[in-house]
């Protein structure tokens, strides 16, 4: 049996609501402000079990509270997803038919997609792209910004490679062993004399228009 939603589970839920898509940090705040100002039992470590309740109760909705990182520095967001696949319930998405159509018509080329987008249309890719679209081997989510192996096809997010690789001088596969031949991407490391921010990024997902019908 689900837990209870309380007022605190019900003033979350609609602040995230309202936000469209809420950073790990300020999604934690958060947690911890309705916890308090309802006067329901709060502890630091349990933002997980919080938003299981809220999604156990979202589920005949077929919604749900979706964690997904940034690709551009690892960092967690939470959003409101609809994950439903019928029609009807697709008008729930932020999206448009206009707008899907769209998105399914683009030509080749090189994307990068804000994660509010890529937490709300993963479920739309992985379905529509399944030749090209792949998921993180190590985080489990959809990876635009990707590298991947020349030997066994996984692919990895940029932040996930970083974090994995981190101070290995020869760094394998976490799959099939062979040498990760990609460079290790760098993201943030500061500000130079001229104010200028230093990143490297490896070649983004390409979707193609293959699975158009």
């Amino acid at each position: 049996m689900a837990a209870q939603m309380t007022n605190a589970h019900r003033r979350f839920l609609q602040v995230l609501m309202s936000n469209g898509i809420t950073e790990g940090s300020e999604a934690r705040k958060l947690h911890q402000h309705c916890c308090e100002t309802d006067k329901v039992y709060y502890a630091h470590d349990k933002l997980d079990d919080f938003i299981g309740t809220i999604n156990s109760h979202l589920q005949p909705l077929f919604m749900q509270i979706r964690k997904g990182i940034s690709e551009d520095d690892g960092r967690a967001h939470y959003a409101v997803v609809n994950l439903a696949e019928t029609e009807v319930t697709k008008m729930a998405s932020d999206y448009t038919e206009i707008e899907l159509e769209l998105f399914r018509k683009t030509k080749n080329g090189e994307y990068t997609l804000h994660t509010r987008c890529i937490i709300e249309m993963e479920q739309y890719i992985l379905s529509n792209y399944q030749d090209v679209a792949r998921k993180c081997n190590i985080c489990h989510s959809l990876a635009i910004q990707s590298q991947v192996c020349e030997s066994c096809g996984i692919g990895m997010h940029l932040p996930c490679v970083r974090k994995y690789f981190r101070g290995q001088t020869e760094p394998r596969c976490p799959k099939c062993n062979e040498f990760w031949s990609c460079d290790t991407p760098v993201f943030f490391t500061g500000v130079n004399r001229m104010g200028s921010q230093t990143y490297h990024r490896a070649p983004l997902l390409a979707l193609d228009d293959a699975s158009k019908t």
